[in-house]
């Protein structure tokens, strides 16, 4: 069995877009659900000398052989300052990512 599910919500401004998904998978003996997160800010910069967030990257795995159970999960956040219309932006995105795998009660010895 397998579960998707996809939100696309933008803000009415249009200046902020949030995209997400969560999957859920049952297959051989073991669950596997994953979630994904995208958030993208738009700003319109007026000072040219602004300084741009630093990027950030965040990574976490944990096994855990005796409850049968893994997990990973993955953060980065990140900027791109663009021109359009000879106006500034700065473009500020933060993606995530998270994966569980678990063991099925069935296959449990």
């Amino acid at each position: 069995m397998r579960d998707l599910l996809f939100r696309n919500i933008t803000s009415t401004d249009k200046k902020r877009r949030i995209i997400a998904s969560s999957e859920i998978d049952d297959k051989q003996g073991m669950r596997t659900i994953i979630r994904r997160h995208f958030v993208c800010i738009v700003k319109e910069i007026k000072d040219k000398n602004l300084a741009k967030p630093a990027p950030y990257l965040y990574v976490l795995k944990e096994h855990n052989s005796k409850e049968h159970k893994e997990k990973f999960f993955c953060r980065i956040k990140g900027s791109i300052c663009a021109i359009s219309n000879d106006k500034l932006y700065l473009i500020l995105f933060m993606h995530s990512l998270k994966i569980n795998l678990v063991a099925s009660k069935q296959c449990k010895v």
